[in-house]
């Protein structure tokens, strides 16, 4: 088996993680994602950046947790990373379902009164037209 030049491995992964950031980035400037939901990204970004910068940091974090693989110590970062963000999506799409509740009731109620006005319209324009005496009995 070959031998891997860890520090190659670094370079790939502060280029990986700051082109990462540099997308979420992008996407922000270009409105693809507000900022208030990419808080996360950008902080899981500049983790990732953090971790491939300071060699040392996962065999530091490996060891207050317990784990005995560094590398493993990365992908349980990754996970929570994955977890947190599909907590803050969840919480949002429940926010927006309760909004759009809310404003298909608001809808309902503009219908029922649009149609309740137009009623009256109509009733007032039938009382109107049976009180004017018609055209044929004025021609004769």
């Amino acid at each position: 088996m070959k031998n891997v030049d860890s520090s190659n491995i670094q370079i790939i992964a502060i280029t990986t993680s700051a082109l990462f950031l540099l997308l979420i980035l992008y996407l922000i400037k270009k409105k693809r994602i507000k900022e208030e939901y990419s808080l996360l990204w950008i902080f899981f970004a500049v983790v990732f950046i953090v971790f491939s910068v300071w060699r040392q940091g996962l065999d530091y974090i490996a060891e207050f947790v317990g784990i005995a693989y560094p590398p493993a110590a990365l992908f349980l970062v990754l996970l929570m990373a994955v977890f947190l963000i599909l907590i803050e999506f969840s919480i949002i799409i429940s926010k927006l379902a309760d909004k759009n509740k809310v404003l298909a009731q608001e809808i309902g109620l503009l219908r029922l009164e649009i149609k309740q006005l137009e009623e009256k319209v109509r009733k007032k324009k039938e009382k109107k037209d049976d009180s004017l005496p018609s055209q044929e009995s004025n021609s004769e």
